[in-house]
């Protein structure tokens, strides 16, 4: 029997084919690979949204609350400002930048702006940290940041939450001048700010691991990673107490708020050693509140805005 030999061509590619075919859908690791760029690409599952939480943060404004603030710097207390700025908007979760369309991909985000201005002698500090925590409370904070500015230099940190924690940052302190490094993912000091905000009663409790703020491993010079602590929860007379105690690193925080819904934060105090060497004394920031307004900020750059610092107290 005489075959062409481009039927014999044909039947021997198809053949091939046919066997590379079998051949990857029997590969364990190359149906491993598969499944693991589908989960990548889910979403986990979306916590359902109150009609008081979309009324009160999607109206178009941000809170704006601004807080008496006596920072422990250098062993001594400094007298200043803090605000906090919450508002909701959407996120780019690939490029973790806020979007200006709208897009089936986004993420609507908690953010908060977190500023703390104070003098150090004839010096001034001024301390800003950004995070950017999904509404639906069902994941790490996508991003979070930080800027310190002071006459000696500036500092600049961000965490990135990607497959891993992404954590890069710039100093002008010898040993810490550029880093790059990815980080197991740890519950963050950072997004508990925001987790107060949304869903109190899901707030870690217990022994937990986790990772301390950006502004404090900075202004205390500490190896970022997580730290074993303990976290408590604690209510009375409408106000809830969210405490988280590390014993490695001497320190506790202590956040007040507002036990119902929109669970405001009222103040916050923060216990460390304040400087530097076995003579480092332990001393306490707080932080209590001044005045809350919700208000379209953005909107308000004119001279004549000024005076909304004024009802801030700022």
């Amino acid at each position: 029997m005489k075959i062409s030999i481009s039927t014999f061509s044909t039947s021997f590619l198809l053949l091939i084919f046919l066997l590379i075919g079998c051949k990857q859908e029997n590969n364990p690791e190359a149906l491993a690979n598969t499944a693991s760029a589908k989960k990548t690409n889910e979403q986990p599952p979306k916590v359902p949204l109150s009609d008081d939480f979309k009324e009160y943060w999607y109206a178009g404004e941000a809170e704006i609350t601004s807080y008496e603030l006596k920072q422990a710097r250098y062993g001594e207390l400094r007298e200043g400002k803090a605000v906090l700025i919450y508002v909701t908007e959407p996120f780019l979760p690939q490029e973790q930048v806020k979007a200006n369309n709208s897009n089936p991909e986004n993420v609507s985000v908690l953010k908060l702006n977190g500023t703390k201005k104070f003098l150090t002698g004839i010096y001034p500090y001024s301390i800003m940290s950004s995070t950017f925590y999904p509404v639906y409370d069902n994941q790490h904070a996508l991003k979070t940041s930080l800027s310190v500015q002071e006459w000696c230099g500036h500092v600049y940190s961000q965490l990135n939450n990607r497959e891993q924690f992404e954590f890069t940052s710039h100093s002008y302190f010898e040993g810490e001048a550029d880093q790059a490094f990815a980080m197991e993912k740890a519950i963050l000091e950072n997004e508990i700010w925001t987790k107060i905000r949304i869903n109190p009663e899901n707030l870690p409790v217990g022994s937990i691991s986790i990772i301390p703020s950006l502004e404090f491993i900075r202004l205390s010079h500490q190896e970022i990673k997580a730290y074993n602590a303990n976290a408590q929860l604690s209510s009375k007379d409408g106000l809830t107490t969210y405490s988280i105690s590390y014993p490695e690193l001497e320190r506790n925080l202590m956040v007040k708020f507002t036990t119902d819904f929109p669970h405001s934060i009222e103040s916050w105090t923060e216990e460390f050693k304040s400087d530097f060497g076995p003579d480092a004394k332990r001393m306490t920031t707080s932080a209590t509140k001044i005045k809350s307004l919700k208000t379209a900020y953005w909107q308000q750059n004119d001279n004549n805005n000024l005076i909304l610092r004024d009802s801030l107290g700022l």
